[in-house]
């Protein structure tokens, strides 16, 4: 008896849609940005801010706090933004969840020692793609995660680096303050002199009227 083609080749049955809900690998790599994200924006607080404008933190620091807050917030909001872009235009979440997904299948097939092979004609094309894009989006994470890493790096350079140019602008500050008081020293020094001359010169021309007077008298 003639064997169908679909005893052949089996309709598969329709895989159930990808959940867009964060998985644990998609909710680690979100976590991970945030983080990223808000230690840099520690890394630029008020404190430091202020230290490179003296002059407005001394004057005008409610302006100033308010020119930090705005930059900061823009900063955050400009990078969620283009994050959230990335993540929706590769569809980052929908690729993650399917990769914990097979690899989870692949995890359960070997603790049951069981290695079920499909036919790769009775899979469907989604499945084929993400089955080829998987080790992409695996390196693509691994990427992005280094390249975070590296931006956190460089982040905390620029955090020391602030940090070492306010220290050098203190002693720079500190240096003048000296000078200046040794020049406030040396004015002292300089009006006593010459109120000191002074004196004697009053004195001096007292004396010489007395001995003028003397002489008058004496004639």
């Amino acid at each position: 008896m003639a064997v169908s083609q679909t005893e052949h080749s089996p309709s598969p049955p329709p895989q159930p849609p990808v959940a867009q809900t964060p998985g644990p690998r998609a909710a680690q790599f979100q976590k991970l940005f945030g983080d990223a994200l808000n230690h840099t924006l520690r890394t630029c607080s008020y404190s430091k801010f202020a230290s490179c404008f003296p002059t407005p933190a001394k004057y005008a620091p409610q302006t100033l706090t308010s020119i930090w807050q705005q930059i900061t917030t823009k900063v955050e909001a400009s990078a969620r933004k283009e994050f959230d872009d990335i993540m929706a235009e590769r569809d980052v979440v929908a690729g993650l969840n399917e990769l914990e997904r097979l690899v989870a299948e692949a995890q359960s097939r070997k603790r049951n020692g069981v290695e079920v092979r499909e036919p790769p004609h009775t899979l469907p094309p989604e499945r084929l793609f993400l089955a080829h894009l998987a080790p992409y989006l695996t390196q693509t994470e691994t990427e992005l995660e280094g390249e975070l890493k590296r931006l956190q790096s460089d982040n905390e350079e620029l955090s020391d680096g602030i940090q070492s140019q306010q220290e050098e602008m203190e002693q720079v500050v500190g240096g003048l303050e000296a000078f200046l008081a040794d020049v406030e020293r040396a004015n002292e020094i300089m009006s006593n002199e010459v109120e000191g001359n002074s004196v004697k010169k009053e004195i001096a021309d007292i004396e010489q009227d007395f001995r003028a007077a003397g002489r008058e008298a004496k004639l």
